[in-house]
């Protein structure tokens, strides 16, 4: 690394830096690093052991482990992922320790992520769906009607054409013309989005 050891030091150095620094034993180094992730470490440690203490204390083992290992750390991705890896170990190792309110609380932590995650996407969906219905409405009847029994009939060509009482061809036309009406209205991406969530 180019980095000199003599270099000065400041708030805007980057992670890789500071950590070469480190491990040549510069606190100043440190410091910023402690710093610059204490509080979104503690947040993490707060959102599964739900205790002010056993949190503060998961990030002072945290970083006393970063000082006390420095010169042997191999960081393979970044420093903040590092952090935040041998935090959530920390948290697993306190869970095993058989105390039945942190694993309570981590496993609610997991749930409401889960849930929350899956809200994101019933949300995004019907969205995307509502935006869908109304371009479906500016399609002359006859386009609007395959569409429909293609996609939410799940009918073949030659049922809706029977249905319709018009050809294959007729039924084959329509859709295609659809799909590219649709996909000037919607966009390409979001169209292929909603054929997804449509299947």
């Amino acid at each position: 690394m180019s980095l000199k050891l003599h270099a000065r030091i400041d708030q805007q150095m980057d992670d890789s830096d500071l950590f070469f620094l480190i491990q040549k034993s510069n606190k100043e180094a440190f410091t910023i690093v402690y710093n610059r992730y204490h509080k979104q470490l503690y947040l993490l440690a707060y959102t599964y052991l739900k205790d002010r203490d056993m949190s503060e204390d998961a990030i002072q083992h945290v970083f006393s482990k970063l000082w006390e290992f420095r010169k042997d750390i191999k960081i393979k991705v970044s420093l903040k992922n590092f952090l935040y890896t041998i935090t959530k170990n920390y948290i697993l190792n306190q869970i095993r320790d058989n105390n039945t309110a942190i694993k309570k609380n981590y496993e609610l932590a997991l749930s409401v992520e889960s849930y929350e995650d899956n809200l994101f996407d019933i949300i995004e969906q019907k969205e995307l769906m509502m935006l869908f219905r109304k371009a479906l409405e500016m399609l002359p009847l006859q386009k609007r009607q395959v569409c429909l029994l293609k996609m939410e009939g799940d009918l073949s060509n030659q049922e809706i054409a029977d249905k319709m009482q018009i050809s294959i061809h007729t039924v084959k036309t329509h859709y295609a013309q659809s799909i590219k009406l649709l996909r000037a209205h919607l966009g390409k991406m979001l169209i292929s989005i909603l054929f997804i969530i449509l299947l």
